[in-house]
Order: structure tokens, then C-alpha cells, then sequence
């Protein structure tokens, strides 16, 4: 069976059980009908959960998509249990980065807190070294708040594609096709497919 008929065969199951993929492109699960697109960046993401709660009623949404590394060691398909924000910075105020100030909601731990902790922003990083994360991507958080605030339950996998740095924008041309065959095998064994 090819990777894009036994990822579509999975999305219709999990539909069933009113659980949804949510992806922001289209090329990284081969275009499946079955997958939710919400293009790239945070406020795409947000419009996309935001709508997909609403319409469908989903009792789980899956984020997955390709990230960059911040540690060089972190590599292949990672599940993502924290998610933080690595673009906002009202520091002169006397704020944490990463703090929205005046929100309750900052770290959002879907599981615990030892897990890998994904950045989200809306910049393709190349110079990481201001991150405080293990990985980065421009989606994760946006849903990962989105699903907190409107309780639905929320599981993310991002594949690694590049280290983000100088290099990563060919790095994830060339990788971001890879994960997909890792996504399904860990779709299989969570959900006993």
C-alpha cells in the first residue's frame, strides 16, 4: 500500500472517532483529502483549529508537520508535549520573551513537562541561539491554545527537517517529505490500526 493510500485509509478511521489531522501544508502528507490544511504560520493555525473545533466537534486534533532543531541531537519523528512562543518579545516591559502579557495561557503542557518543547513563531529561524526549546516550528502553539482554551484534547508530531540554522531552508526542501511514513507508523501503533 503507498504512503499517501494507507495515510488517507488512517485519516477516515480517525475521523470516525471525531479525530482530526491538522496540517499547515499540503506537500508534507502527500495532498490527502482526508487531512485539514491551515497553511503556514500562527495565525492560520488558529483560524484553522478555531473553524475545525466549530464545524466538525472533534474530540482530538493531531498537529503534525516538519521543525527545525534547536539540540543537534533531537532528529526524526518527535511527539511535542510543551508549546511555547519564541517570536513575541515585550522584554522592555519588563515581560519574560515569550510571555504574552496579561495572558494567563504562556506554556501549554499537553502531557508533561519533561517532553520536547516546540517554539512556535512566525519566522523561519536560522539563528537559534536565543531559543529556549528543543525544537521550533510556526503552528504548534496557535492549535496547541486553541484546543486548551475550547477542551479538546490535543497530540502533536512534528518531523525534524533541519537543524535551524544557516542551512535549514535546503535542508527542509529536502526533508520535508520524510516523516510521513513515521507518522503512520506511530498512527498505527497509538491507535491499533
Amino acid at each position: 500500500m503507498s504512503e499517501i493510500s494507507e495515510l488517507t485509509s488512517i485519516a477516515k478511521i480517525l475521523k470516525s472517532k471525531k479525530i482530526y489531522i491538522l496540517c499547515a501544508l499540503k506537500f508534507e502528507t502527500l495532498n490527502s483529502k482526508e487531512i485539514i490544511y491551515s497553511g503556514v504560520g500562527k495565525i492560520n493555525a488558529t483560524f484553522a483549529a478555531t473553524n475545525l473545533i466549530n464545524t466538525l466537534k472533534p474530540i482530538q486534533i493531531i498537529n503534525y508537520g516538519t521543525a527545525g532543531s534547536v539540540n543537534d541531537k533531537i532528529f526524526g519523528l518527535k511527539e511535542c508535549t510543551n508549546f511555547i512562543q519564541h517570536d513575541i518579545d515585550v522584554s522592555p516591559l519588563g515581560f519574560t520573551k515569550g510571555e504574552t502579557p496579561y495572558d494567563k495561557i504562556n506554556m501549554i503542557s499537553s502531557k508533561n513537562n519533561n517532553g520536547i518543547t516546540c517554539a512556535s513563531g512566525d519566522s523561519f529561524i536560522v539563528n537559534n541561539r536565543n531559543i529556549l526549546a528543543d525544537i521550533v516550528d510556526m503552528e504548534a502553539y496557535a492549535i496547541a491554545k486553541v484546543c486548551k482554551i475550547m477542551r479538546v484534547k490535543f497530540d502533536c508530531y512534528k518531523f525534524i527537517t533541519d537543524n535551524a540554522n544557516e542551512d535549514n531552508p535546503d535542508d527542509w526542501m529536502l526533508n520535508s517529505k520524510k516523516g510521513l511514513s513515521l507518522l503512520i507508523d506511530e498512527l498505527k501503533l497509538k491507535y491499533n490500526l
